[in-house]
């Protein structure tokens, strides 16, 4: 048998360390495609010459096309026969990505639950992506719901990993040649600064976006995430193609723009769920609620803690979750993350 019928749940092993296939160059032409799939107008991506006022040689690739391409090596090891992505934590953006430069993925197996269904079992992964030189860009744990390919078969003892609830602020990693003090907020789009933001502020960022089926497939296809539930109506009893999580995501972040322009980088993932299922006809919003602030090392840049969310149209602005603690019916995603704000 020459094909490859992906992982099977009980085809892990802890510590099991998986190198993935298929290393990817990353063109400018990804950044146009990147752009032109989502409305993501952050100025430190879209222009060269504002990205060297902020001390680059030109500007980087969006952090989360660069998570797209690290995620989408992982697929086919990883969650090829995954009934859903559950998870995100402890992610940190290591080094900026620049075009031409080629990004490979290695995910460690840390840790192995099998439902009380015997049909599936969760799957815990501690993923890094590298470029060409071997130098990591992006590190990140996900936990995954995956099949069994025998309900019968022996799985290994339980073992479920101790995560940290979010990354700590001395963690991030603020790039090196960084520096807002040439930044134009005029060019930028907003005049907000880091202390223009108060913990507990919640901000709607008004704009919507209708999902349409074959964006959400070219996107997941540039990613090479070649997960079944994005591409085969037939995979589900419904009938319908599930939207790749990570094309909310990256709606939800280039939404956010209106109200946060001057969240240039991400530079961590504290924690994330994609809440509820998204598919082709939905029309999407999202607010964010500032979570926490923290100073850096670096003058002049301030690190603002963000709880993203991105709901379904018909569901209204900040409601998270009902009377009994459960994500309300139409949120579909609950992002926790750290940007980099000029202060």
């Amino acid at each position: 048998m020459k094909t490859n019928p992906g992982f099977f749940f009980e085809d892990y092993r802890l510590g099991q360390t998986i190198r993935h296939a298929i290393p990817r160059t990353i063109s400018g032409g990804e950044r146009a495609l990147y752009h032109g799939l989502y409305p993501a107008r952050h100025a430190l991506y879209s222009s060269d010459d504002f990205a060297t006022r902020c001390g680059f040689d030109a500007a980087p690739l969006d952090d989360l096309l660069v998570f797209h391409t690290v995620f989408g090596k992982t697929v086919p090891d990883v969650s090829l026969n995954a009934v859903a992505n559950l998870g995100y934590a402890e992610g940190r953006w290591l080094r900026p990505v620049f075009p031409g430069e080629t990004i490979t993925s290695v995910s460690e197996v840390i840790g192995l639950k099998e439902n009380s269904n015997g049909r599936t079992g969760v799957v815990w992964v501690r993923t890094i992506g590298s470029n060409e030189k071997g130098a990591p860009v992006l590190e990140y744990v996900r936990w995954v719901m995956v099949r069994k390919r025998d309900p019968e078969a022996a799985t290994p003892e339980t073992q479920v990993p101790e995560l940290e609830r979010t990354v700590a602020p001395d963690r991030l990693v603020v790039p090196e040649a960084l520096t807002f003090d040439g930044y134009d907020f005029t060019l930028a789009g907003e005049p907000h600064r880091w202390g223009d933001y108060e913990i507990g502020e919640r901000i709607d960022h008004v704009d919507r976006v209708t999902i349409e089926e074959a964006e959400h497939m070219l996107a997941t296809r540039l990613w090479q995430n070649t997960a079944k539930v994005h591409f085969d109506a037939t995979f589900r009893e419904d009938g319908k193609r599930l939207i790749y999580g990570g094309h909310v995501i990256s709606m939800a972040r280039a939404l956010s723009f209106n109200g946060l322009a001057n969240a240039q980088m991400i530079v961590a993932l504290n924690a994330g769920s994609h809440t509820g299922p998204c598919f082709a006809g939905d029309t999407i919003g999202a607010w964010s609620e500032v979570l926490d602030k923290a100073e850096t090392s670096r003058p002049g840049v301030g690190a603002l803690r963000l709880r993203l969310v991105a709901h379904r149209a018909d569901t209204d602005s900040f409601l998270l979750k009902d009377d009994q603690g459960k994500y309300a019916s139409g949120v579909l995603l609950d992002l926790d993350v750290w940007v980099l704000v000029p202060k």
